[in-house]
């Protein structure tokens, strides 16, 4: 991965025309999703007494959250950002409410917890999705995308550390549901902002754009996004392993689990260190072929981390995993936006959403198998592995499709991948 002259500042994406003002309030929205599950967690446990009610509570909430996130952003697509998101953050504010006031004394019907956390779950509003739709809009000069897209998944790490910090700091002055409502009143506020901005207005429905050539109808009919699914989804099966494999290689050495968070943290750090990294140079080699290195490294170190003798050497190594996850991603949602027609924008970076977050979901309930039946170390190399093998299908369908479009290729491997004719914007 070669790198050309640095790219312009990261300045110069927040000079673009209301850029600030719009991604401002996009993070105050996102700052919800970084609470919520810590909230909900701990109020659903409060209420009812039981880990095993609240453990279902939000497995159901995650699940339609993750799996209809592609059809919410199609709505996106179809209405356009201020049409669809306000119903929306509405529906899910008022939902969040209602679980709130539930969970605000013990004794809450577990069956109630539970309609109520799948229809908020279906009402999440994709705001991160669409405010990539957004960036993707205001970079009329392309070589500031990427830089952009870093920026958004820096910010977005920031968020889900934040998040949970912000939660414990309620919940030393109130109950647990106090902090499932701040996240209610943060996603209303955050996305009436967002849509009030006038880059969000020059957004438009699929009603207002012309029709995608062939016919093809939303991201199904873009094979191009597919490396990027891929790819997302074995870096979310290797985050997701990675939690309960770190707290056994602890426990296995006589730590408490007070280190792990420290752990944790210092993933989150690598992540945001690789990606303002990432963000700050200009590669030579095509996003697709980044995107398979990125994804390999990935697995590589976490395949090595079982072999670390100590907690330090572990959590170094983890620094090193988390430096290839921001760009990864990132690099993950430039491929998808790339291929995507202007009538599927929102729903190709949903796409990569939920193949991350389906994969953490994945990877979080087979680590119990792993920590269960094989040592830390072999756990280690098997969820490095889910990555690696990720890279490679990566890789293998980045080669074909230069074998079969040599052009086609070479404009990619140039940085045209990140670009769009502009009769498609």
């Amino acid at each position: 991965m070669s790198a050309t002259s640095p790219r312009p500042s990261y300045t110069a994406v927040l000079r673009l025309p209301y850029a600030r003002r719009t991604f401002a309030a996009a993070l105050v929205g996102r700052l919800s999703y970084g609470m919520v599950p810590v909230a909900v967690l701990l109020a659903v446990t409060r209420a009812t007494g039981s880990y095993a009610v609240a453990g279902t509570v939000m497995a159901l909430f995650g699940a339609t959250s993750v799996l209809l996130s592609p059809a919410r952003a199609a709505l996106v697509d179809r209405y356009g950002p201020r049409r669809a998101l306000p119903p929306m953050a509405s529906l899910y504010a008022v939902l969040l409410a209602l679980l709130a006031v539930s969970t605000w004394r013990p004794g809450a019907p577990p069956l109630l917890l539970g309609a109520v956390a799948v229809a908020a779950g279906a009402c999440t509003p994709p705001l991160g999705p669409t405010m990539r739709t957004v960036w993707s809009d205001l970079a009329a000069d392309r070589g500031l995308l990427p830089r952009a897209y870093s920026l958004d998944g820096v910010a977005e790490e920031l968020l889900f550390v934040s998040g949970p910090l912000l939660v414990g700091g309620v919940v030393r002055i109130a109950a647990p549901a106090a902090a499932v409502a701040l996240g209610a009143v943060l996603v209303v506020a955050g996305t009436f902002g967002f849509v009030a901005s006038p880059a969000v207005a020059r957004v438009p429905g699929r009603s207002a754009v012309q029709k995608e050539p062939g016919g093809r109808r939303g991201s199904w009919g873009v094979a191009g996004i597919v490396p990027s699914v891929v790819a997302a989804g074995g870096v979310g099966l290797s985050l997701g392993a990675l939690d309960l494999l770190v707290l056994a290689f602890a426990e296995q050495r006589g730590h408490g689990d007070d280190v792990v968070a420290w752990i944790f943290a210092a993933l989150s750090a690598g992540s945001a260190v690789g990606g303002l990294l990432y963000g700050a140079v200009g590669w030579r080699s095509g996003a697709r072929v980044r995107l398979a290195l990125l994804t390999a490294g990935l697995g590589l170190a976490l395949a090595g981390a079982g072999l670390a003798p100590d907690l330090a050497v572990l959590t170094g190594v983890v620094v090193c995993a988390g430096a290839f996850v921001a760009p990864a991603l990132t690099t993950a949602y430039l491929v998808a936006d790339a291929s995507a027609p202007p009538t599927a924008r929102t729903r190709s970076g949903a796409w990569v959403n939920a193949a991350v977050n389906a994969g953490i979901s994945t990877g979080a309930a087979a680590s119990g198998l792993l920590v269960t039946r094989f040592s830390p170390a072999l756990g280690f190399a098997l969820a490095g592995g889910a990555a690696l093998l990720a890279a490679v299908v990566v890789g293998l369908g980045s080669r074909r499709g230069r074998a079969a479009a040599p052009e086609a290729a070479a404009g990619g491997e140039a940085g045209r991948e990140v670009s769009r004719p502009r009769e498609r914007r």
